[in-house]
């Protein structure tokens, strides 16, 4: 069983991030930058130690952090058919 495999069945979450956040010499432009990685939502552990240490050692001061997050396992979905058909 890979890692993420098994992270995904402990309950962790595809989480995806854009973050925007101040240039250093350019206080008044935004730049983007897009962090993912596998975190349980809706605490997001993983996210909130990265934007711990951005805020510690990165210069840039940070803007917005917009965040999404899907379950890549979760139970499948069954339709019955609405008709049978035959080719020839």
């Amino acid at each position: 069983m890979t890692v993420s495999l098994s992270r995904q069945l402990q309950g962790y979450r595809l989480t995806t991030a854009k973050i925007l956040y101040h240039l250093p010499d350019h206080p008044s432009l935004l730049q983007t930058f897009v962090w993912q990685n596998f975190d349980l939502a809706p605490r997001f552990p993983e996210l909130n130690r990265f934007l711990a240490f951005w805020q510690r050692e990165i210069e840039g001061k940070l803007h917005s952090v917009s965040v999404a997050s899907a379950e890549l396992i979760s139970p499948v979905e069954l339709r019955f058919a609405q008709g049978v058909f035959s080719l020839h």
